[in-house]
């Protein structure tokens, strides 16, 4: 990157101008991309839909204030809603993400890309309603592209060992995306984005106990909303600020990265649409997807030979760096967010009860004392081959590998899991039980032929691509 005068116009950072080229000029050509951004719709949508089930989401959707809403603004899906786009953004992110079910990018940096759509949803409805001739094709587009930005960068460059939340990259990549939907220009679009790097940016105080809570439910709908704010203000001329991320000692990297600039391993394509993780059987932080299946398998075991949890001595998790740093705890879990980013909790449901729902990290579930029981014989160590697979770009495992020792000294073989059902690898197996998934989330919200109507479009590619942003909101209206 360029060092500049103190009384010279600096040029705008590097990374600014290639995110907004990428944005502006990059065409994806992958069928594979472009199926596996509609797959991401549906079940971001159903997502968004089985949140609805539960009052600590609902709480927090609607007008800023009573009497706010926007007659003609943006839709909530699976509800009434008409709000402006920068609420409505909040509103569709934190469906999406609130039981931490949707799709998940897993690099040095962990996330989930699908959060960007609360802020694209947002602004395609109510531009649409505007006039504006928008399809659900653009939809798909803006949706490959803030995949790519988000999980580009979260590659190489870990923003949890500094403290700060994956969001910030929701943040970014909405913005960006979000300016095209806007049609703005150029430069209005680097103006937005250096707004992103100068307004700091979320901790992760929330994801990690003793302060564990539900912001991390929300936190991407938050980042959703305000990407759409500062698109807006850039709209309207105002100026940006060209060394956002490098200016000495001012800058976002001088602040709050160490005073290291971002790594790239590639450049900007469809490699994360094309890659993308979905989470289709469990609703669990994605490091435990392969430690539930692998739960599940044992359940089977025990309870073939007879066995009960009472008889289990310990239970060995053999797993990667990741796992360890993110949800390896124990002791008091005091809600459902601190539930289900905790190994032990999620393994410990399943061997109990052959099965792990949203509604099992909640108090009525957890208050059974044979959980922390069992919670408290499980135990993870590392193994490096897998942290080195889970970074292997040829390989992106995600790997858990289950022991269990029962009190007399036997034990049965470990259950490994490699590749949970919904890695790339797993992906012809996975996406019927992912469709499934969602029309299982349409019966929720909607009659028969409701549910017919929007499936007949939402599993047609070609269909999907060719209706109006505003036709395809109209169907998910409560």
């Amino acid at each position: 990157m360029a060092s500049h005068l103190d009384n010279a116009r600096p040029d705008w950072d590097e990374l600014l101008v290639r995110i907004v080229d990428y944005v502006r000029d990059y065409q994806p050509r992958s069928e594979l991309a472009w199926t596996t951004a509609r797959n991401v719709l549906i079940d971001s949508i159903g997502c968004a839909l089985e949140a609805l089930d539960y009052p600590a989401c609902t709480k927090l959707l609607g007008p800023w204030v009573e009497g706010a809403a926007l007659p003609g603004g943006a839709r909530v899906p699976g509800t009434r809603f008409e709000l402006d786009p920068v609420k409505a953004a909040f509103d569709i992110g934190a469906t999406i993400r609130w039981l931490d079910y949707n799709d998940t990018w897993l690099a040095a940096e962990w996330g989930h890309p699908s959060d960007n759509l609360g802020a694209i949803l947002a602004v395609a409805d109510w531009r649409a309603r505007r006039g504006a001739p928008l399809t659900m094709r653009q939809v798909l587009e803006c949706a490959i592209k803030a995949h790519e930005i988000q999980g580009v960068i979260a590659l190489k460059n870990s923003f949890n060992q500094v403290g700060l939340d994956h969001v910030a990259l929701v943040k970014l990549a909405s913005t960006a995306v979000v300016c095209k939907l806007l049609g703005l220009d150029r430069e209005q679009t680097l103006a937005a984005l250096s707004q992103v790097f100068v307004d700091g940016q979320s901790l992760r105080t929330y994801r990690h106990a003793p302060n564990t809570g539900s912001r991390k439910s929300w936190a991407a709908g938050d980042a959703c909303s305000r990407a759409v704010r500062l698109a807006l203000i850039a709209q309207t001329g105002e100026m940006g600020y060209p060394g956002a991320l490098t200016a000495p000692a001012w800058g976002f990297y001088d602040v709050s990265f160490q005073g290291r600039e971002f790594r790239f391993e590639r450049e900007f394509g469809s490699y994360v649409m094309e890659n993308v993780l979905f989470k289709i059987s469990y609703p669990a932080e994605f490091h435990a997807q392969s430690a539930v299946e692998a739960a599940m398998t044992l359940h089977g075991q025990l309870k073939a030979q007879g066995r009960r949890a009472g008889d289990i001595e310990k239970i060995i998790i053999r797993t990667h760096a990741a796992c360890v740093r993110i949800i390896d705890k124990q002791g008091p879990l005091d809600n459902p967010a601190d539930r289900d980013h905790c190994i032990q909790y999620m393994v410990a449901v399943p061997l109990l009860f052959g099965r792990l729902t949203a509604a099992d990290y909640e108090d009525d579930v957890a208050s059974d004392p044979r959980i922390d029981a069992l919670r408290a014989k499980i135990h993870c160590v590392e193994d490096p081959a897998f942290t080195a697979d889970y970074h292997d770009p040829d390989k992106r495992s995600i790997a858990n590998g289950l022991t269990v020792t029962f009190n007399d000294g036997s034990k049965l073989d470990e259950v490994l899991v490699e590749y949970p059902i919904g890695h790339r690898r797993r992906r012809d197996q996975g996406i019927p039980l992912l469709e499934e998934k969602f029309r299982r989330n349409l019966a929720r919200r909607f009659d028969a032929d409701r549910q017919q109507a929007i499936l007949d479009v939402t599993l047609d590619q070609a269909r999907l691509e060719a209706l109006p942003v505003q036709d395809f909101m109209a169907l998910l209206v409560a």
